[in-house]
């Protein structure tokens, strides 16, 4: 007998009758002949709600009740529809991470995961019954609930579908499937019918909402095939999952943009070793991401240094770097909130030759800007200023060829 994993988002069980609808598939997916688990996110607008009822009471919400509180979530979600499914008359049973075992280490907020125990739900699965699990929270060492952060019921899904060997994941989304851009900004994008698991996890860093990037990293390292598809239909959508030859022969598999992107740039840094390890190590330590780093030429012995990191990371960046321009003696700290990232992803990058030269002429063309770039073996990442990016993105969709004909 066949085992999926079926994670169903926020918009997927925001009423009642959608949690209904939710139960009906999965019933059907179980008489189907398949041993079904169920991921579910808190219904639409509850996590936001419950933040917000925090922030109301204090400006900086202690960390570890912020996870006990936001994963309550997901608790109503799990139990709603088990009863659902009792009510079609299937059987079910729900539980939270700490009743399997999903642990974590203590980064509240964003956790990450680190084991399963599968023991309860394979228990279940044996009384032939649909599992329901809740996403986006686990325990750590100490028993303390943590969040995986925004997106975190992908990452959950994908870690049961590791640790029980599933068949594959399915990722029930209000879209219906990975697209060659967001169709928001370009209305003849087209869906992709496959993907690699390094062109999936470019996109998602990147921009691309889809997937979380620590799901699609999971899946990758343990090779778990994933499904994303409408969760109002039974349309196939598009698979995630190891290379295939073929994918090559694509130069672009897609375009995307990120306007959750700051630029720092500290002036005048003495340019001696070591000064570089000491602006970017307090910065790993608070668990800030950084992105693009231009380092300039040096002159008279001092440089300028650049980066991107996320817009909601700025204000703890800058007051970890404030302190430190005046140990380092630097001229001072800039920041620029509105640039975003443009970015072109494709494996056949590797072996075609061209795709930058291309991308930089059909933006200067245009008269948009580049700031940065920053590249790898299947992707190219131009820095523009904010209201450039979406026409960056439907240029650079249209010059690759990326939409579809009939659109």
């Amino acid at each position: 007998m066949s085992l999926t994993i079926h994670k169903y988002g926020g918009t997927s069980v925001g009423t009642l009758d959608r949690i209904r609808h939710v139960a009906q598939r999965s019933l059907r997916a179980q008489q189907a002949g398949s041993q079904v688990v169920v991921v579910l996110s808190a219904m639409a607008g509850e996590t936001n709600r419950l933040l917000s009822m925090a922030h109301d009471l204090t400006t900086l919400p202690n960390a570890r009740e912020m996870d006990v509180l936001v994963s309550t979530g997901e608790q109503v979600s799990i139990a709603l529809l088990a009863i659902a499914i009792h009510a079609a008359g299937g059987k079910a049973s729900s539980f939270l991470a700490n009743q399997i075992g999903m642990r974590t280490d203590n980064r509240h907020g964003r956790a990450r995961i680190t084991s399963v125990d599968d023991t309860l739900i394979r228990q279940s699965l044996e009384r032939n019954e649909i599992v329901v699990v809740a996403g986006f929270q686990g325990v750590d060492a100490h028993g303390n609930i943590t969040t995986l952060g925004r997106g975190g019921s992908d990452t959950t899904a994908v870690a049961l579908a590791a640790a029980l060997r599933a068949d594959a994941c399915e990722i029930h989304t209000d879209v219906d499937g990975i697209y060659t851009a967001d169709p928001g900004i370009c209305p003849d994008a087209r869906r992709i019918d496959r993907i690699s698991y390094e062109e999936m996890l470019e996109l998602s860093s990147l921009g691309a909402k889809v997937l979380q990037v620590r799901s699609v990293e999971f899946a990758m390292n343990h090779n778990v095939p994933i499904h994303v598809r409408s969760a109002f239909n039974d349309e196939p959508g598009s698979w995630v999952t190891e290379e295939e030859a073929s994918m090559e022969s694509v130069r672009v598999r897609g375009v995307t943009s990120d306007t959750n992107t700051a630029k720092i740039t500290l002036k005048r840094v003495p340019d001696q070793p070591g000064v570089v390890a000491q602006i970017f190590s307090p910065l790993a330590q608070a668990g800030v991401n950084v992105d693009v780093i231009l380092q300039n030429v040096s002159e008279q012995g001092t440089t300028d240094v650049t980066f991107t990191v996320a817009r909601s990371d700025l204000d703890q960046v800058q007051a970890i770097m404030d302190p430190l321009t005046k140990v380092l003696g630097t001229e001072g700290l800039t920041s620029d909130p509105h640039v975003a990232k443009v970015s072109l992803v494709g494996a056949g990058m590797r072996s075609h030759a061209g795709v930058a030269a291309q991308a930089f002429q059909v933006l200067g063309d245009a008269g948009i800007n580049i700031q940065m770039i920053n590249t790898s073996e299947i992707k190219i990442s131009c820095v523009v200023t904010e209201d450039d990016s979406e026409q960056a993105v439907r240029l650079l969709h249209s010059a690759f060829g990326l939409g579809d004909s009939k659109g």
